[in-house]
């Protein structure tokens, strides 16, 4: 059992920056793939961000090259860290866990583990 819990979230301007961290306790994310996904008002949980267990990452077209993703090396902690961003980065931010399988990596159905998501709020 994994428990995720997202800190680092607040009210930025358009063009700042912002790091997001998740913590996870109950035992360590050593061969899982962790993510990001969010969700604005109104909209679906969508994927943004994950990193496989040996540092393999993926991002989403929307955020490619604008956020990083990264673990520490006890495997106890993943970071998002968004710079240059824009008003439609706006939503709640998830830290996410799991073993999808190729298919499923970008889907919220790939991960078993969720935390309680963070507010991102970027006003122009």
């Amino acid at each position: 059992q994994v428990e995720l819990v997202e800190s680092g979230g607040g009210l930025v301007q358009a063009g700042e920056s912002l790091s997001l961290s998740c913590g996870a306790s109950g035992r360590t994310l050593g061969t899982d793939t962790i993510a990001w996904f969010r969700q604005a008002p109104g909209k679906e949980r969508e994927f943004v961000a994950n990193i496989r267990w040996y540092s393999i990452t993926r991002y989403a077209d929307a955020v490619k090259g604008r956020f990083t993703i990264s673990r520490d090396k006890d495997n106890r902690a993943i970071y998002l860290q968004m710079n240059s961003l824009k008003s439609e980065d706006t939503a709640v931010y998830y830290c996410a866990a799991g073993r999808p399988i190729t298919s499923t990596m970008a889907t919220v159905a790939g991960y078993n583990y969720w935390g309680q998501g963070t507010q991102v709020t970027v006003s122009s």
